[in-house]
């Protein structure tokens, strides 16, 4: 039996947690994060799970003191993992594993390397993404792959959607691997990171709409950053408003928009009960969840709220307001 040492968050480290224990590893611990009260916790508790099984389990600030440091080496582990947990690995660390120590990362390497993988390749309209399990190195998302899942990503397909899938993806990857993990024949393919990109993280600022960009970018904004996300914002007739839920259509006719210098000024209209979003290049996109000041808004009640319409998109420096 091999012993190993988990680091592990979010519902793809309890998945992956229960892909060990289900093929007989001892988990001597298991560390991961206490859960920060000023966010939206929509995810599974790796903690809890551990504590289900009777794993002990540590939830430092900082795993590479060396008080945790000196704790892991008398454990004596043949691995360590790491499941979505959010703090690097310091090399010591990552040493004292016989057998090497594994990362499993939310999308398809060299590709979206870094933080929110998931959420930056839906911004970038790809049509597939997926989870690879890689050796790590004190750079990150950079070791040697190991095993990779692919999973598509549907036009119309939200992020919670897509993390489900890069979730199941990663128990996939890793119960196809681990065998092989353990009796030392697993593939160790080294990434080309020429061929991929590092991205840093994202903050619910970087969800202000921009109007005059293409339809397409504007749906792949607003799925991207769509709940538990923080959402996309934009201002409304000069009304604060969350965008949740977009479809790209063909423009109706009906309605040309209004003048602006290099195109025509973003305005939302009501068409037969459906609201359409006119982007500045006359491209449209079908609103199909609005929050205006926190309140969910149907097409039937713009006109009581804002007035007559057609009503102006953006233009106003809209301020993300958190709701």
């Amino acid at each position: 039996m091999t012993r190993t040492v988990v680091f592990a968050y979010h519902n793809v480290g309890v998945r992956c947690l229960k892909v060990l224990l289900a093929q007989g590893h001892d988990v001597a611990l298991v560390l991961t994060h206490e859960d920060n009260p000023g966010e939206h916790i929509w995810f599974g508790n790796v903690g809890v799970v551990a504590a289900d099984y009777g794993i002990p389990v540590l939830t430092p600030e900082d795993p590479n003191i060396p008080e945790i440091v000196r704790y892991i080496k008398e454990l004596a582990p043949d691995f360590l993992f790491s499941f979505y947990y959010r703090r690097m690995l310091s090399p010591e660390l990552l040493a004292i594993a016989r057998r090497g120590a594994f990362n499993l990362h939310g999308s398809l390497l060299p590709k979206y390397r870094g933080r929110a993988p998931v959420n930056w390749a839906i911004l970038h309209g790809e049509t597939e993404t997926g989870a690879t399990l890689h050796y790590m190195t004190a750079k990150p998302d950079a070791g040697d792959i190991v095993g990779q899942t692919a999973v598509p990503i549907l036009p119309d397909d939200m992020a919670r959607e897509v993390f489900d899938k890069v979730t199941l993806a990663a128990e996939l990857t890793l119960h196809r691997v681990l065998p092989a993990l353990v009796n030392g024949t697993a593939p160790r393919i080294a990434q080309n990171l020429s061929q991929g990109s590092y991205f840093s993280g994202r903050k619910p600022e970087d969800g202000r709409i921009d109007w005059n960009g293409p339809a397409t970018r504007i749906h792949d904004l607003v799925r991207a950053v769509a709940p538990p996300y923080p959402g996309a914002f934009t201002s409304i007739a000069g009304q604060p408003a969350q965008i949740l839920r977009t479809r790209v259509v063909r423009p109706p006719p009906s309605c040309p928009g209004l003048p602006l210098q290099g195109g025509r000024q973003p305005i939302l209209v009501e068409i037969g009960g459906q609201l359409i979003a006119y982007c500045a290049s006359g491209e449209a996109l079908r609103i199909l969840e609005l929050d205006i000041a926190g309140q969910s808004v149907f097409p039937a009640q713009l006109a009581d709220r804002l007035g007559p319409g057609p009503w102006r998109l953006g233009g106003d420096e809209a301020r993300f307001q958190p709701v």
